[in-house]
C-alpha cells in the first residue's frame, strides 16, 4: 500500500523520520524522575508530529499498527543499554496486539528486546492501554503473567474508561493504575471527579498498587494529585516528550515546593478541626445542656441505654436536650443527633435548613449506623480525656456536600454526632 495516497479518505501512514520521545515520570518519595514514557513521533520537514492519530486509526491494519511500535520500542531498549543505571521505561502495549501475536507466534517481542539489549526486566513497564478487547481475559492474563515473572511492572492506563473495569483490573494485578487525565482536569470543578480519583487511590492501596497521575500541567493538578495520594505524577508542567532524557533532579525543586504547601495545609487544617473540636466540647458541657442529657439517662439503670426499650417521652427529652445546643453551634453544622455507642440513633434527625432554622425528622430514630466506616472510630474515646473525634472527609448521602462528622462521648454509652460541612480545598 502506498504511503504517498492522495485520496484523503485513505488512511495515512507515517511519513518522514519516526522516532521515540520521552515524558518524565517524577516519584514523589523521592522527588526525582524515575522513568519514562515512550510516546510515537514523526517528525517531516523539521515538524514533530505525534503518532496517536496515527495508532488510532482503525482503517490502518493492525500489522502496520504493530510495525511501526516495534520500530519505536527498539529505539527505545537501544537508548537504554549501557547505561549504568537505567529509568524504568513505559511502553504502551494494546492488548489485543499482545493477544494476538503471542497466539501466532508463542513470543513476546518485548522480552526479546529485553535479552537483545541486556535491560534488567525491572526497568520495563508493560502500559495496558484503553481499547475494546474481545478475546480471552483468562488467556490475556496467562500472557501478562509472563512478563511478570521475567521481572517486568504491570501498569493499566486510562483507569475509568475502557478496557479498565474493576474486574479486569483484578484478574491483571497491576503494579501502577495510570488515572485517565479527563478525570484530572474535571477534579478541579466537579466534586464528583474529586470523589472518583479518591477512590481510584483507594482502589490502588487495597490491591498493592501505586497512583500515577498523568497529565499534570499546573500547580492546581500536581496539588490534587498529592491530595488523592499519587505517588507518580507526569505531564507538561515538568515537560513534555522530549528526545533526550533529564537529570534525575531536574524537577525537585517543584515537587519539594509543593510538598511544602502541602504539609502547611495539612497543619491549618488540623489546627482547624482541632479548633472545632475544643468549641464543640464546651457547647455540649455547657452545665445547662449537660442536666438535659443527666435527666434523660436517669430513668435507665447504670445509664445503659437500650434503644428497644426507650419511650417516645424519652426520645423526646433527648430531642429537647438537643434542641439546646442547636443556637449555639457554628453555622458549618449541618446535622446533629444522639447515638448509643452499638450505633443505634437514639434521637430524631436536627436538620439545618436552608433559611438557618432546624427541621426534625423523627424517622431515624432507632436507626442503625454502625455499618458506616467512620462510626468505629468514634467509640475509641478515653476514660481519662473528654474529646472530640471527626473523621475524614466525605460526601453526605443526602446532600452530597463534602463533610465530617464529630462525635462528643456523653457519658460511659452515648455519642453526640454531628455532620459538618467541610469546604476547605
Amino acid at each position: 500500500m502506498s504511503h504517498s495516497d492522495s485520496n484523503e479518505s485513505l488512511p495515512r501512514f507515517p511519513q518522514g523520520e519516526l522516532l521515540a520521545y520521552y515524558q518524565p515520570i517524577i516519584a514523589l518519595e523521592t522527588r526525582s524522575v524515575v522513568g519514562y514514557e515512550s510516546l510515537g513521533r514523526q517528525v517531516i520537514d523539521g515538524t514533530v508530529r505525534s503518532l496517536g492519530p496515527f495508532f488510532t486509526d482503525a482503517r490502518i491494519p493492525v500489522q502496520e499498527h504493530v510495525r511501526v511500535d516495534r520500530l519505536l520500542r527498539e529505539q527505545s531498549f537501544a537508548k537504554l543499554n549501557g547505561l549504568a543505571h537505567p529509568p524504568t521505561l513505559f511502553l504502551n502495549l494494546k492488548p489485543s496486539w499482545i493477544y494476538e501475536q503471542f497466539k501466532q507466534t508463542g513470543e513476546l517481542h518485548t522480552l526479546h528486546l529485553l535479552r537483545k539489549y541486556d535491560i534488567p526486566a525491572n526497568r520495563i513497564c508493560i502500559e495496558i492501554t484503553e481499547e475494546e478487547f474481545k478475546g480471552s481475559m483468562s488467556e490475556l492474563n496467562e500472557i501478562m503473567n509472563l512478563y511478570r515473572e521475567c521481572g517486568c511492572q504491570i501498569a493499566i492506563d486510562d483507569i475509568g474508561t475502557g478496557f479498565s473495569n474493576f474486574d479486569r483490573i483484578a484478574q491483571i494485578q497491576p503494579n501502577l493504575l495510570k488515572v485517565d487525565v479527563h478525570l484530572m482536569k474535571k477534579s478541579a470543578s466537579h466534586k464528583g471527579y474529586l470523589g472518583a480519583l479518591r477512590s481510584f487511590s483507594t482502589l490502588a492501596e487495597q490491591i498493592g498498587a501505586s497512583l500515577l497521575i498523568e497529565g499534570v500541567e499546573s500547580s492546581q493538578d500536581l496539588k490534587r494529585a498529592i491530595e488523592i495520594g499519587a505517588r507518580y505524577v507526569q505531564g507538561y508542567l515538568f515537560s513534555p516528550a522530549e528526545r533526550d532524557f533529564h537529570p534525575k533532579d531536574a524537577f525537585t525543586s517543584l515537587i519539594e515546593a509543593e510538598l511544602r504547601e502541602h504539609r502547611f495545609r495539612l497543619r491549618e487544617s488540623m489546627e482547624h478541626w482541632d479548633e472545632v473540636g475544643r468549641r464543640m466540647i464546651a457547647t455540649v458541657f455547657e452545665r445547662d445542656i449537660r442536666d438535659e442529657f443527666d435527666q434523660f439517662m436517669n430513668p435507665f439503670p447504670g445509664a445503659r441505654i437500650d434503644a428497644d426499650l426507650m419511650s417516645c417521652e424519652q426520645a423526646d427529652r433527648v430531642d429537647r436536650a438537643i434542641a439546646r445546643i442547636l443556637p449555639r453551634l457554628d453555622d458549618s453544622c449541618l446535622r446533629v443527633y444522639l447515638c448509643d455507642n452499638n450505633g443505634i440513633q437514639l434521637s430524631s434527625n436536627h436538620i439545618r435548613t436552608e433559611d438557618g432554622h432546624w427541621r426534625v425528622e423523627e424517622e431515624y430514630r432507632n436507626a442503625d449506623w454502625s455499618w458506616r466506616p467512620y462510626f468505629v472510630p468514634h467509640l475509641s474515646h478515653g476514660e481519662s480525656r473528654i474529646e472530640a473525634k471527626l473523621s475524614l472527609r466525605y460526601s453526605d448521602l443526602d446532600s452530597h456536600a463534602w463533610i465530617r462528622t464529630a462525635s462528643v462521648p456523653i457519658g460511659s454509652s452515648l455519642l453526640l454526632l454531628m455532620d459538618i460541612e467541610d469546604n476547605q480545598d
